[in-house]
C-alpha cells in the first residue's frame, strides 16, 4: 500500500448522504417550518415516506443507528400508536398523495411483528395513495424473521428487503456482538424468496474488529452465493464519542488503514468476478437491477438510506429521529422517544432540527450528489445550471489540485473526473466543494 494512499485513508469526511449534512442543521427548525413546508407542497407532487423504527432486540457492539433494545410489547405497543397518529398528522397538512416509494429503516423495523406492521400500513393506505408500481422496501434482522412476519410483508406490498449479513466468521461476529451464521441469513432469504420477495439486498461490513482480508473474501463469496439482486459494503465507522455501544469494541482489535484499503478491494474484487456492478462509493447490484441501469444512465440518487433510484419531489418523514427532505429544507425529528411521543399527542409535529436550504445550498448539493453518484462533475456546468457564474466554485480548485497531485482525480477545466484509483476517496473529493466544512467541529468517521 503506497503511502499517498494510507494519507488519503487517514482523513475523515461526512458520508454525504445530505448536503449540508446533519451536523450543520439548526434548532430553529420546528413545527412551524414543517407544517409551513408540507402545506406548499403540490397536490400532485410524488412522494417517498421513511418509517423509523427504533428498536431492536439486542444492540450490536459497531452499531450507528439511533435504536434501543426491547423486549417486551408495551413499548413496541406504544410506538405504533403514536407512529399511526403522526401518519395521520402529516396527511392532514398536506394535499400531496402520490407515494412513489416506501423505506422502513432502524433499528430493526420486523421487530413490530406481523399485526403492527399491517396496522400501520393500514394506516398508510388510509391516508395516502400507495401507486403499482412504488418499490416498498424494508430492512431486516434475519435472525427475527419467519413466516408469519413474511406473510405479514407479503400482505402489505413489500417489494425490496435488505437483510444485515455484516460477517460470516465466527471470531469477528463474536468481536462484534453479533452472533448471526450463514444458515440463518440463507433461510431468510429463502423465506422471502419463497413468499415472491425476490428483490434481496445484503448488507456486509469491512473494518470490524478481528477481522481479516480473508474474512471478508469469505464473507463476499457466502454472501454471492445467495444470489442478491444488491449488496452494500460498508466500513464500519468507530465513532464511540457519538454511539457508546461501539466503547465495548477494543480499538486495538480494528484494522488499519491499509488493512480497510485492503479489504475493501478484496470485497470488490470478489464481487465484481461474481458479475456485480460497482455502484457508486459502497453498492454493488446486478446489471439488470434497476440501481445498476440508474447508475449506467447517470440517474442514480443519493440520500439518507444510501444510493436509491428514488426521484420523489419529497421525502416524509415518520418516527423518531427520522430525517425528511422537502423543497424548502430538511427536517430532523427529537431524538427522544418522550420528546417526539409528547409533540405528536399534542397535534404537533416533533421537528426539533433542520436546514431551510439556500439557492447556494441546493447548487453545492447537486454537484456533491452527482460526483458521489457518477464519480464525475463539470463544476461550471452546475454553478450555471443553478443561476451562478461558472467560476462561483472555483475557490475548490486548491483542494482539487492537490488531489490530483496525489492521482484521485483528473481535471480538464471545471470538470472532475474521479480516477479508479481515487474512487475509495470520492468523499473527500466532495468535502472541496462543502462550504460549510472548514467552520465546523464535528468529527467524522476515516474516508476509507
Amino acid at each position: 500500500m503506497d503511502a499517498a494512499s494510507l494519507a488519503l485513508a487517514e482523513r475523515s469526511a461526512p458520508r454525504y448522504t445530505s448536503y449540508p449534512t446533519a451536523p450543520h442543521f439548526s434548532k430553529s427548525i420546528g413545527d412551524a417550518e414543517m407544517r409551513s413546508w408540507l402545506g406548499r407542497l403540490d397536490p400532485e407532487a410524488s412522494l417517498s415516506l421513511y418509517l423509523h423504527v427504533p428498536y431492536c432486540a439486542a444492540i450490536c457492539a459497531y452499531c450507528g443507528c439511533h435504536t434501543k433494545a426491547v423486549r417486551q410489547d408495551a413499548p413496541l405497543d406504544s410506538y405504533a400508536r403514536t407512529l399511526k397518529s403522526e401518519i395521520a398528522l402529516t396527511a392532514r397538512a398536506t394535499r400531496a398523495r402520490r407515494v412513489t416509494s416506501i423505506h422502513w429503516g432502524g433499528g430493526t423495523p420486523g421487530i413490530l411483528g406481523p399485526s403492527r406492521f399491517a396496522a400501520i400500513v393500514s394506516v398508510l393506505r388510509d391516508h395516502f395513495e400507495l401507486v403499482d408500481a412504488a418499490e416498498h422496501a424494508i430492512e431486516l434482522d434475519p435472525r427475527l424473521l419467519d413466516a408469519d412476519l413474511v406473510e405479514a410483508l407479503t400482505a402489505a406490498g413489500v417489494t425490496r428487503a435488505s437483510l444485515g449479513a455484516q460477517d460470516f466468521n465466527a471470531h469477528v461476529q463474536q468481536a462484534s456482538g453479533r452472533i448471526q451464521p450463514f444458515e440463518t441469513v440463507a433461510r431468510a432469504v429463502e423465506l422471502l424468496r419463497g413468499a415472491g420477495i425476490a428483490a434481496i439486498n445484503l448488507d456486509v461490513m469491512y473494518g470490524l474488529p478481528k477481522q481479516s482480508v480473508q474474512d471478508v473474501e469469505r464473507t463476499a463469496s457466502l454472501a454471492a452465493s445467495l444470489m442478491p439482486q444488491r449488496l452494500a459494503v460498508f466500513g464500519y465507522a468507530h465513532v464511540p464519542w457519538f454511539k457508546s455501544n461501539q466503547k465495548l469494541i477494543d480499538a486495538a482489535l480494528l484494522p488499519g488503514v491499509g488493512e480497510r484499503l485492503a479489504q475493501a478491494a478484496a470485497v470488490r474484487a470478489i464481487l465484481e468476478a461474481q458479475g456485480y456492478e460497482a455502484i457508486g462509493l459502497d453498492h454493488f447490484a446486478r446489471p439488470d437491477d434497476p440501481l445498476a441501469i440508474a447508475a449506467r444512465d447517470k440517474r442514480m440518487r443519493r440520500n439518507f438510506q444510501g444510493y436509491t433510484v428514488d426521484a420523489a419531489d419529497a421525502l416524509l418523514p415518520f418516527g423518531v429521529s427520522s430525517i425528511g427532505r422537502l423543497p424548502q429544507g430538511y427536517v430532523g425529528a427529537a431524538t427522544d422517544l418522550a420528546g417526539w411521543r409528547r409533540a405528536i399527542d399534542a397535534g404537533r409535529f416533533a421537528t426539533t432540527r433542520g436546514v431551510a436550504f439556500t439557492r447556494e445550498d441546493v447548487a453545492r448539493a447537486d454537484l456533491i450528489e452527482r460526483l458521489m453518484c457518477d464519480f464525475e462533475v463539470d463544476y461550471g456546468a452546475v454553478a450555471t445550471r443553478h443561476g451562478y457564474a461558472g467560476d462561483a466554485f472555483d475557490a475548490a480548485q486548491a483542494s482539487l489540485d492537490a488531489l490530483a497531485k496525489d492521482g484521485v482525480v483528473t481535471m480538464q477545466g471545471r470538470r472532475v473526473v474521479v480516477t479508479q484509483r481515487g474512487q475509495p476517496f470520492v468523499r473527500l473529493v466532495a468535502a472541496a466543494f462543502d462550504a460549510y466544512l472548514q467552520t465546523s467541529q464535528a468529527r467524522h468517521s476515516s474516508a476509507v
